[in-house]
């Protein structure tokens, strides 16, 4: 038997036993998504290419347990969670396989990026970068991840007092926005929120129903005639690819997998699908298919099949020699992490794409 299989059985025997896992909202149907079987999608050059990816993002990590080579997002602590979170998904732990001692250097310096009120953010990040609360979502799903699969009972509460800023941040209109204020919202922020949130309940940590039933209100409200998702309540926008694939995941995460608003949204996103590089130019590549996979995942059936083949061989087509994804804006630690992630979504070993 795999090592990962192995980890893969005691991680949510932990999950199950220990954590209980909180009730989904909204108006959901019975989960139709991807199963265990769809691990044979992962072929061997897709083990080696994950291979090669972890191998290279370990080799990365500084001594402080961050990652992060682009000035502006060193040390991000958003970026570092995502890095933690492709080890989590390839079976390895805080507590066992092969990249434990990564994942427990990578806690490490999230736990140390804690700020007083709770957010989770580097010191100096205001001055190099906008939007600091992508940072604390990403984190935050990274320690509730990680939460239900460790003994460490340094994670619990600084977990929690980051769900409590973000609940105590959501705006009027039901969502997040760059800093943490209730202030304006704009859906991509608030669909990191709202995944966060969700892998917190289902880590055991009190989360208001009123405040996903808002989350879920803004992201429905946020799609266009067309089925895609704008960025904005406040202003007219054309829906865009990225966007669209994580207002997508912000419904399925809050337990909406039927109706109007999904069957829409499927169809705009499977304009989309990877076929000969459609999408390589377009803006936030790694950002847009790190959801969509999620998406397919969740939508099951013939979109998954079809979907997963697809930027599985497009990602491993533009892997670098050495293991890594090129990324010149955010850095690819990043897009490596990114990378790993949608090619090991078949393997359902995080709790956030458990049905």
């Amino acid at each position: 038997m795999r090592l990962r299989t192995v980890i893969s059985a005691l991680c949510l025997i932990s999950l199950t036993t220990q954590r209980p896992v909180a009730a989904q909202t909204g108006d959901a149907g019975p989960p139709t998504g991807g199963s265990r079987d769809s691990r044979e999608l992962i072929t061997s050059r897709t083990e080696q290419g994950i291979t090669n990816g972890l191998r290279w993002l370990a080799d990365q990590q500084h001594a402080d347990g961050a990652f992060g080579s682009v000035f502006a997002y060193d040390g991000n602590v958003g970026v570092v969670g995502l890095c933690g979170m492709a080890f989590l998904a390839s079976g390895s732990t805080a507590e066992g396989g092969p990249y434990a001692e990564t994942v427990r250097r990578t806690v490490d310096y999230v736990l140390s990026c804690e700020q007083p009120s709770g957010f989770l953010s580097e010191n100096d990040s205001a001055e190099r970068y906008h939007g600091p609360m992508y940072g604390h979502g990403f984190a935050m799903l990274f320690l509730a991840e990680v939460y239900g699969t460790t003994e460490r009972v340094d994670v619990g509460e600084p977990l929690r007092r980051a769900v409590r800023l973000t609940i105590d941040t959501q705006n009027e209109q039901g969502g997040w926005r760059y800093n943490p204020q209730p202030e304006v919202a704009d859906i991509s922020v608030t669909v990191c929120q709202m995944m966060a949130l969700r892998a917190a309940r289902n880590a055991g940590i009190s989360v208001p129903k009123e405040t996903i039933d808002r989350g879920v209100d803004y992201i429905r409200r946020s799609q266009n005639n067309d089925g895609g998702f704008k960025y904005q309540l406040l202003r007219s926008a054309e829906s865009k690819f990225p966007r669209s694939a994580a207002g997508m995941v912000g419904l399925y995460t809050a337990g909406i997998h039927e109706g109007d608003v999904i069957d829409r949204g499927l169809e705009y996103l499977m304009q989309y699908r990877p076929s000969g590089g459609v999408t390589r130019n377009l803006q936030h590549y790694h950002y847009g298919h790190y959801y969509a996979v999620q998406a397919a995942w969740h939508a099951g059936g013939d979109f998954w099949e079809e979907w997963y083949p697809a930027i599985r061989d497009e990602l491993l087509d533009h892997q670098s020699p050495r293991g890594g994804w090129p990324d010149h804006w955010i850095g690819p630690e990043y897009a490596t992490a990114m990378s790993l992630l949608v090619l090991q979504t078949p393997n359902n070993l995080l709790p956030i794409f458990e049905r």
